[in-house]
């Protein structure tokens, strides 16, 4: 599985209360937001059905 980057922009306050939440759970921020994402995906799915993709990876 290839590891692709990803750039958001996000204001000062809400990369600041980021950080406090990645700490509290003891990762970085970048560990936090893909938890949140895999969070994300998964209530959709839940809702939705699978995500499946036609022999492509997006």
């Amino acid at each position: 599985m290839a590891i692709k980057s990803l750039s958001i922009r996000i204001d000062d306050e809400m990369l600041n209360k980021l950080h406090v939440v990645a700490d509290y759970e003891a990762r970085s921020a970048n560990g936090q937001i893909i938890v949140l994402i895999r969070e994300c995906i998964e209530k959709f799915e839940e809702k939705h059905g699978e995500i499946k993709f036609n022999n492509k990876e997006k």
